[in-house]
C-alpha cells in the first residue's frame, strides 16, 4: 500500500537524517569546543542576534508556504515548486526591513563590522531561498537522504568557515568583530543550496517535473491563479501566516526577550547553554518532527474524489479542507485502518520520549555543569552558565514533545481549527512574555528564569495539543488516550529516588579524580536507572522494535 511506503519511507529518511546529522555535528561539536576558549560572551550574545535576523527572516518567507505544501497535494510537485518563487520574491523587502530594525535598534553598538555583517546575512538570506525550489522538491518525493547530505555538508562548511576565520584572525593579530559567524552562514547556505539544486535536477527529470516555474492547465478540481499558482495553496498559506508568526514569536521570544532584559554578557551565557541543550533537538528530535508532519499529513489525508463520489456527496468545505464524516458515514476500511496507523505512531512516539524524559530529569541538572566544565572550560562554567544549562535540562524533553504532537497539529488541523489554535497560541505567548518578566525582574533568576518561562510555554502548548489530539481521533472513531503516552509507574518511582542517589554517592570518586570521577559516579547511577527502566518498560520497548524491524 501507498500508506505502508510512506511508513517506511519516514521511518528510513528519518533514521538516516538522525545518523548523518550525529556524525556531522560531532566534527562541529569538536570544533565549536575550540573555538570557545577564543570568544568572549559579549561576541557570541551579537552572534546569535544576527543569527537570530537570518532565522525570521527565513521563517516569514517560507513557513507559511512550507506547511501547506507538505499538507495539500494540488497540483503535485510542480504546483508545490511553483509556489515556493513566492518565498524568493517575499525574502528581499522582509530581509530590508528586519536589518534596518537592528540597526534602529542601536544596543549593539560598538561591536566591529556589525553593519556589514548585517548586509552579508541579507544576502545570506537570498542564497538559502533560491534554494527552496529544491528543498520543496526533496519534501514532496521523500528524498530524506538528498535532504541529510544537505544539511550535513552546510553545517560542516558553516562550522569549518567560522572557525577557519577566527583561528586565522587570531593567528595575524586582526580583529575582525562579528564578521567570521557572518562568514559561516553565507557558507551554510550556499552549501545547502547547491546540494539541493544539483541533487534534484535528476530527480526532476526522472519524475517529470521542472525545478523552474512551470504553467499549470486549470480544471474544475484545481484552480490556479496566473497558471501558476495553485489557489487552494494559496488560501492555506495564507491562513497558516499568522499562526506561523506567533509560532515565531513563541519559538524565539526567549532571543527576544533576553534581548530587551539582559546584558549582551547574559545573552552570551543563555546563548551557550541553549546550544548545549538544544543539540540533541537538533540531531535527533527534528528530523523524526519533520518525517512524522510529513506522514500524519499522508495517513490523516481526506479520502481520494472517487471515494468522495461514490459516497453521493461533497465531502469538501469551501475552504478547500476535508470535511469531518459525521456518525452515519460509512468509512472505508482502508482509511480507517490509516487513522489507527496514524494514532499508535503518535503514541509511540510520545511514549518513547516521555521515557527519555525520565532520563533528562533525574541526570541533567547534575550531569550538565559538569560536562560543561569538561568541554567548555572554567572560564564559561564560573559565568553561571552551568546552572542555567543544569536548568535547561528540564526544557529538551519539553521540546521533544511539544515538536512531534506539534507537527500531528499542523500535518491534520483544518483551517478553522489552525486559527482556533493560532488565538490559543496568541494566549500562550502572553503567558509566556508574563511569566519570564516574573522569572526575570521580580525575582530576578537571570538567564535561569528564561529557561522556566520557556519550560511554561512547552507546557502550555503540549496541553493543547494532546487535547486536540484525543479529539481528532474521537472524531474518527479510534480510542486515543493521553495516559498511554506515560511511562509506568515503576520508572516513574525509581526517578524519584534516583536524585538522593546520586547525592549520596557524591564524592566517592570526585575527591580523588575531580570531574572524571563526578561524570563517573553520575554514569554509574544513570546506567543502572536506565537499566531499570529498560526492564520495566522491556514489552513497549520490545514491540517498538519490532515495528521499526518491519
Amino acid at each position: 500500500m501507498a500508506e505502508d511506503n510512506a511508513v517506511s519511507a519516514s521511518a528510513k529518511g528519518a533514521t538516516f537524517m538522525v545518523l548523518l546529522q550525529m556524525s556531522s555535528r560531532a566534527l562541529t561539536f569538536a570544533l565549536n569546543q575550540v573555538l570557545l576558549r577564543f570568544l568572549s560572551p559579549q561576541l557570541l550574545g551579537v552572534a546569535v542576534q544576527l543569527e537570530l535576523l537570518i532565522i525570521s527572516t527565513l521563517y516569514f518567507s517560507r513557513e507559511s508556504l512550507r506547511i501547506a505544501t507538505q499538507r495539500r497535494s494540488d497540483g503535485g510537485v510542480q504546483a508545490a515548486i511553483n509556489l515556493s518563487y513566492l518565498c524568493i520574491a517575499a525574502g528581499l523587502p522582509i530581509g530590508a526591513f528586519l536589518a534596518q530594525l537592528y540597526i534602529w535598534k542601536g544596543n549593539m553598538t560598538g561591536v566591529k563590522y556589525l553593519e556589514t555583517a548585517l548586509r552579508i546575512n541579507q544576502f545570506t538570506v537570498m542564497i538559502e531561498l533560491l534554494g527552496e525550489p529544491g528543498f520543496v522538491a526533496v519534501q514532496q518525493c521523500m528524498l530524506y537522504k538528498t535532504r541529510a547530505a544537505a544539511e550535513a555538508a552546510a553545517v560542516i562548511m558553516k562550522t569549518l568557515s567560522t572557525a577557519g576565520l577566527v583561528f586565522w584572525s587570531r593567528y595575524r593579530g586582526y580583529d575582525l568583530g562579528v564578521l567570521p559567524f557572518a562568514a559561516g552562514e553565507l557558507a551554510y547556505s550556499t552549501s545547502l543550496t547547491l546540494v539541493y539544486l544539483s541533487q534534484t535536477s535528476y530527480a526532476a527529470r526522472l519524475r517529470n517535473f521542472t525545478l523552474w516555474p512551470s504553467k499549470m492547465q486549470s480544471s474544475s478540481s484545481h484552480d490556479y491563479i496566473f497558471s501558476l499558482f495553485s489557489k487552494p495553496l494559496l488560501y492555506l498559506s495564507a491562513s497558516l501566516y499568522l499562526q506561523t508568526g506567533i509560532k515565531w514569536l513563541l519559538t524565539e521570544g526567549d532571543k527576544l526577550l533576553i534581548g530587551a532584559f539582559a546584558t549582551l554578557e547574559d545573552q552570551g551565557m543563555y546563548a551557550l547553554s541553549a546550544n548545549y541543550g538544544g543539540l540533541i533537538a537538533r540531531m535527533l528530535f527534528r528530523p523524526i518532527e519533520d518525517s512524522s508532519r510529513n506522514l500524519f499529513a499522508k495517513l490523516c489525508a481526506a479520502p481520494p474524489p472517487q471515494q468522495e463520489l461514490s459516497a453521493g456527496k461533497d465531502t469538501r468545505h469551501e475552504n478547500g479542507d476535508a470535511a469531518k464524516p459525521t456518525k452515519g458515514d460509512p468509512k472505508p476500511e482502508a482509511q480507517s485502518a490509516n487513522y489507527h496507523q496514524a494514532a499508535q505512531i503518535l503514541q509511540t512516539l510520545l511514549r518513547t520520549y516521555s521515557i527519555f524524559s525520565l532520563l533528562a530529569f533525574t541526570l541533567g541538572p547534575i550531569a550538565a555543569p559538569l560536562l560543561l566544565q569538561l568541554v567548555a572550560g572554567s572560564r564559561w562554567s564560573d559565568s553561571g552558565a552551568g546552572l542555567v544549562l543544569a536548568t535547561y535540562s528540564y526544557c529538551i524533553p519539553l521540546l521533544a514533545l511539544n515538536g512531534v504532537s506539534e507537527a500531528f497539529v499542523a500535518a491534520t488541523a483544518s483551517t478553522t481549527e489552525l486559527q482556533a489554535q493560532s488565538l490559543w497560541m496568541g494566549g500562550f505567548s502572553v503567558a509566556f512574555a508574563a511569566s519570564a518578566y516574573v522569572f526575570l525582574r521580580v525575582l530576578e533568576w537571570g538567564a535561569q528564569g528564561l529557561v522556566w518561562a520557556n519550560c511554561v510555554n512547552m507546557g502550555l502548548r503540549i496541553v493543547f495539543n494532546l487535547r486536540y489530539a484525543k479529539s481528532f481521533f474521537q472524531r474518527q472513531g479510534v480510542e486515543w488516550k493521553v495516559t498511554d503516552v506515560l511511562p509506568n509507574v515503576y520508572a516513574l518511582g525509581a526517578s524519584a529516588v534516583v536524585p538522593a542517589l546520586l547525592t549520596q554517592v557524591r564524592g566517592l570518586l570526585g575527591g580523588r579524580f575531580g570531574i572524571l570521577g563526578h561524570l563517573v559516579e553520575v554514569g554509574i547511577v544513570g546506567g543502572l536507572f536506565a537499566g531499570f527502566i529498560a526492564a520495566t518498560e522491556r514489552h513497549f520497548l520490545t514491540e517498538c522494535y519490532r515495528r521499526f524491524r518491519a
